[in-house]
């Protein structure tokens, strides 16, 4: 008895250590374009998952317009990804919301802007680059 119970506790041990290491699979930056209806963007985004709270930011290029925003509500549930934008037009902040899939080096989102529209698309991961060969002497 006392071995079923120490196997179940190693059992629990694991699963509960296999599922926080796959949340922090997503720590990174992630790159993305999005084909819209006012034209390309290009995102890079920036996350980090502590357990399953998600934080990051998000830094853009669209309609000749550059900048950042911090990202909201962010959640990561095994391979479930959220969060939130808010886009200011006009004096009028608009909710962007991001829900996704993490699979790998991929993570395949759809985001809702407002009322007005529903667009899927592909962030990547960005690869660290690689240290630049020592100097020879």
């Amino acid at each position: 008895m006392k071995y079923l119970l120490k196997l179940a506790t190693l059992a629990f041990s694991l699963a509960a250590l296999i599922g926080t290491a796959h949340a922090a699979d997503i720590d990174g930056k992630w790159s993305a374009e999005i084909d819209t209806q006012i034209g390309l963007q290009k995102y890079v985004y920036e996350l980090k998952a502590d357990g399953e709270k998600l934080t990051g930011k998000a830094t853009f290029e669209r309609q000749d317009q550059k900048g950042d925003v911090e990202l909201k509500e962010g959640k990561v549930v095994k391979d479930a990804v959220s969060f939130v934008e808010v886009l200011k037009f006009q004096d009028m902040e608009i909710r962007v919301e991001y829900t996704g899939k993490l699979a790998g080096d991929e993570i395949k989102f759809t985001r809702k802007i407002g009322d007005l529209a529903t667009e899927d698309f592909v962030a990547k991961r960005v690869k660290p680059a690689a240290p630049a060969p020592a100097p020879k002497k």
